[in-house]
């Protein structure tokens, strides 16, 4: 679709992911549209930009007109803690879109969903035969927003799903600033049990090439994406332990009472950290990624070590300015560390 007069829209593109993926598309010649909430200060200016909530069918609408191919990445995520916010958003406001989409004949829907619909496997790696069967709020909504792909599919709008593991990459922040700071004041990190947890992440530009991939082609799918080389908790950590030269080292807590007192600290709102964290820090999950590379020829460059010290090494380079930023995403943002402050000084 190099050189099209119609738009490539983008949902959510001011957030982390949805910024770097519209710089990809950037690359590869698209016009390219983003519909979100707020404005980021480094869009490209050729890119226009279209204000408004996923929740209200008139931006929707206006959104999408003019509009060849669609990248859905607008998503309250677990850091918001918002049952209300993941159905209204991810539910209700996907609704939105695809309708939107199908009545305007858009071509193809990207839609990013979240290997959070998996909960706690009972298997892995997880494959095509793994049944979704999410233990969480957000996961829920996310799984629901799928259902309504598939009910768009039946309707005649090309709708294909990507489910990314854990998403990092350079200027991804969260959770892991927090991490990357703890690492920085050579503070001690806490791993749950021994670490031995197998848990794959995918490097944010891997996920836009597989998105980009899977737009150009024709028919639905539904892709589950992540790194090719990864290992245990413990390792990738350790990894950048060693990478940073850091006086911080592993500290083992008991998985069983870490966990709760994960889950009451997020519930009393004293934890940036969320139900999603608590349930799948210390548990494995990786995908099989035989359909993806099999049907778009697609390959992960990056692996889970890779990932983590280029991660911090651009944190380190633009902390003063990530520090000071204020109103971007989830992601693009450092948090406030609430009890986690208190947990720093004793592990």
């Amino acid at each position: 679709m190099k050189g099209s007069s119609e738009f490539t829209l983008v949902t959510g593109g001011s957030g982390y992911f949805g910024s770097l993926l519209v710089r990809e598309l950037l690359e590869r010649g698209r016009r390219v549209r983003i519909f979100d909430l707020n404005d980021a200060d480094d869009r490209p200016e050729e890119v226009e930009f279209v204000q408004g909530d996923i929740r209200d069918r008139e931006a929707v609408r206006r959104a999408v007109e003019g509009v060849d191919e669609i990248h859905h990445n607008v998503a309250q995520v677990p850091l918001a803690k918002d049952r209300h916010l993941f159905w209204s958003v991810n539910y209700d406001g996907t609704k939105n879109l695809l309708e939107e989409a199908a009545a305007r004949g858009v071509r193809k829907v990207i839609h990013t969903s979240s290997s959070a619909v998996f909960g706690v496997p009972p298997r892995n790696p997880v494959d095509d035969s793994v049944e979704p069967a999410p233990r969480e709020a957000y996961g829920r909504a996310k799984l629901e927003s799928e259902k309504l792909c598939a009910d768009a599919l039946s309707k005649g709008l090309d709708v294909t799903i990507i489910r990314p593991r854990t998403i990092m990459g350079h200027g991804r922040l969260g959770i892991f600033q927090i991490l990357f700071e703890w690492i920085r004041e050579g503070r001690n990190v806490p791993i749950l049990g021994k670490g031995d947890n197998i848990y794959q992440f995918v490097h944010a530009e891997d996920l836009a090439e597989a998105c980009i991939l899977a737009a150009g082609r024709p028919g639905p799918a539904v892709y589950n994406i992540g790194a090719e080389k990864f290992g245990t908790m413990r390792e990738t950590l350790e990894s950048l332990l060693q990478h940073a030269g850091t006086r911080s080292r592993l500290r083992a807590l008991p998985m069983g009472p870490a966990v709760c007192l994960m889950k009451l600290t997020s519930a009393l709102g004293l934890s940036p950290l969320g139900p999603y964290h608590s349930l799948m820090y210390g548990r494995s999950l990786y995908f099989d990624l035989g359909r993806a590379k099999e049907e778009l020829g697609w390959s992960a460059r990056y692996g889970n070590e890779e990932m983590f010290r280029q991660s911090y090494d651009w944190y380190l380079h633009n902390r003063e300015a990530v520090l000071s930023r204020k109103g971007a995403s989830h992601h693009r943002s450092a948090l406030k560390e609430g009890i986690l402050s208190v947990v720093k000084r004793i592990v």
